[in-house]
This record gives C-alpha cells, structure tokens and sequence, in this order.
C-alpha cells in the first residue's frame, strides 16, 4: 500500500488517500451473491449473516467468531495521558497495520461527539456470538457491532479504563462505518466502550468513513448545481434575506460533497462461506 500525504481538515479530522493496494483489503465484507455476507480478517471468517424478511422490513441475522484482532497497538495510561490528535495517531497506525479495512480510495477519520443517545444504547449489541439487526428503510439499524464477546464491567482491564473515563482521559472507540449495516462495527476500544458506559458516559469516538471517489462527487456536484440553476426564477421572486440563505445552503452542500460517506463494498466471496 502506497501511502499518500494526509489531507489535514482541523482539529481531530484527515483524510488519507490510499494507493497501490494489492487487492481486497485483509479486513473485509464478501458476499455469495445470494444474500450472504461474510466478515474476514485474512484467512479468518469473523461473522457470517443472511437477510429475513423482505421489502423494508428485513432483518440481518449474524453469527460471529472468535479471532479478531484490532489493527492498533495497546494503549498505555501514559499514551491516554497524552494531549495527541487521535484521529491523526489512529491514522498513521492504520497505515502500518496489517489487518485494516483500508483499500485503494479516500478515506475520512474525524472524532465524533454527536453520536444520538441510542446508538449506544438499545442499538448497542451486547449478545454474543448471535445478533439480529432491524434494517428499516428510512431508519435503518444505526448501532455499533462488536468484533469480540464484551467483558465485564468489573473486569481488571476494565477498571483500568474506567478511570480514565471518570478523569476524561480515555482514549476513543475507532468505530468503522459500515453503509450497508447503517451501523458500526468496533475496531478498536471494545473495553474502553465498556467502561464509558459503565461510568454513564457516551463513550469518546473517532469514526473511519470511506469517502466517494472524485468521479463520484463531482457527478453529485454537477447534478446539485443543475437543480439549483433550475430553480433560479422562484429563488429572484423571494426576498433578499430568503436567497443569500439558499445560496449559503447550496454552498455547505457542494463543500460537504467530498466528506459524505461512500459504499461499503461487499466483496466476492473467495470461497464458499460457512454456513
């Protein structure tokens, strides 16, 4: 994997161009072509899921596996300590790690504060190794999926990471945003997520987003940028207060075009999936 400059947004936001892959990334979603999914990491089948249901009321079924293996390094209390840009560390350490969802493309790491309450809460999946995960058309699930059974709250790691979470030092869950879930998946910080909630905080969060590729977002562009023109008659008969709204609004759209959330791929399976 080539690894290209960073594309700095601020405080706590980059995006990384990857390049030159070998192919399908070691973390990744396949498919049979037949409604069946697969998770692997490497040789390893982590989750397997079929779809119930049809139409919007469908369901996915999961079964997951032992064997997942974060991408980051242990955290020390003094890394936690540390006042470090998590979402640039997390970069750089995604890119010398070995087992990453990262493939050829953009991709977008920001930390999040405004995840909605439920997300780690009733859509929080606590079951291990079965889930069932509602995909509503128009809500969709939108929880986070653990890789690996959650320990206790009163396990030692835990404890540990409980109080850093009561000092605000605690490092952020990397939760990897998966579109076709409409939902989450933990990469990193399964304990750290357990002790947050444990102490009835939200935990912390950086988010690792694909991002949709040029061709893509200037298709959008282009085709905003056609409807707004359109619309330039009813926008001259409103008031002048009215118009420099839209037109800001038109502005935030076209910026925010090339930072909005691309496709998770599904893979072809390489092999027959387990049942």
């Amino acid at each position: 994997m080539h690894r290209a400059p960073g594309e700095p947004l601020g405080p706590g936001r980059l995006v990384l161009t990857v390049q030159d892959g070998p192919g399908p990334p070691p973390l990744r979603f396949e498919t049979d072509g037949h409604g069946r999914i697969l998770l692997r990491q490497g040789g390893r089948p982590l989750l397997t899921g079929r779809h119930e249901g049809g139409g919007c009321c469908r369901d996915l079924v999961l079964h997951r596996g032992d064997g997942y293996r974060s991408p980051l390094p242990p955290l020390t209390a003094a890394q936690q300590r540390s006042p470090v840009d998590w979402a640039h560390r997390y970069a750089r350490w995604l890119e010398d790690a070995p087992d990453t969802p990262l493939h050829d493309g953009r991709w977008q790491l920001a930390r999040r504060g405004d995840l909605e309450p439920g997300v780690w809460g009733e859509d929080f999946v606590r079951d291990w190794p079965g889930a069932r995960l509602e995909l509503l058309c128009g809500g969709g699930w939108h929880g986070v999926l653990p890789l690996r059974p959650l320990s206790p709250p009163d396990a030692a790691r835990v404890k540990a990471y409980r109080k850093h979470a009561r000092e605000g030092t605690l490092a952020p869950v990397l939760l990897w945003w998966v579109s076709f879930l409409d939902g989450w998946v933990i990469l990193d910080g399964h304990d750290r997520a357990v002790a947050a909630l444990a102490e009835g905080r939200q935990p912390p969060v950086v988010e690792l987003t694909a991002l949709p590729d040029e061709a893509a977002w200037r298709r959008a562009a282009d085709e905003l940028t056609q409807v707004h023109e359109r619309d330039r008659e009813r926008r001259a008969a409103l008031p002048e207060r009215q118009r420099a709204a839209m037109e800001r609004n038109h502005g935030f759209l076209l910026a925010d075009l090339p930072y909005e959330a691309g496709r998770t791929p599904l893979w072809p399976a390489d092999v027959s999936m387990p049942r």
